[in-house]
């Protein structure tokens, strides 16, 4: 696996941070992230069609907001898992996370006629085009 580094050149011990980079693909194993939120965008005339991946997340902890231009989709990840044997319960864990996602436009976005759809993992946003406003002369008197 190649992971980019960057060095920091004002760290007080530069072997130290060395040496902690290279421990790094052990310790990401043990913290695991929220998940990223992949997105498709595409463009017509009309509309904007947004498809976002988020997957094992209920409907109702998925957050759309459109400000202008300027759209973000949050989600709260909550994932709990339990490995028993029998009755007795050898393993549990719980994992809560926040996962966000903003991206910005061409045009501005007509909020009032935004349809957001959510299934199997997949949440669909239709995001029709704000219409034009008309620039209008003024005679001078």
């Amino acid at each position: 696996m190649n992971e980019l580094r960057v060095t920091d050149p004002f760290a007080l011990e530069p072997m130290e941070d060395l040496f902690r980079g290279m421990l790094r693909p052990w310790r990401s194993e043990l913290a695991r992230q929220a998940p990223q939120i992949k997105l498709d965008v595409h463009e017509d005339d009309k509309a904007y069609t947004v498809k976002a991946e988020v997957p094992g997340v209920r409907k109702e902890d998925i957050d759309v907001r459109i400000d202008g231009n300027q759209v973000t989709i949050s989600a709260e990840v909550k994932k709990e898992t339990e490995q028993k044997q029998g009755s007795r319960v050898l393993r549990s864990e719980r994992q809560y996370g926040w996962a966000s996602r903003s991206f910005t436009l061409a045009g501005d976005v007509d909020d009032a006629k935004s349809v957001a759809k959510y299934e199997n993992g997949i949440l669909e946003l239709t995001l029709p085009k704000k219409g034009q406003a008309s620039a209008k002369k003024v005679q001078v008197s």
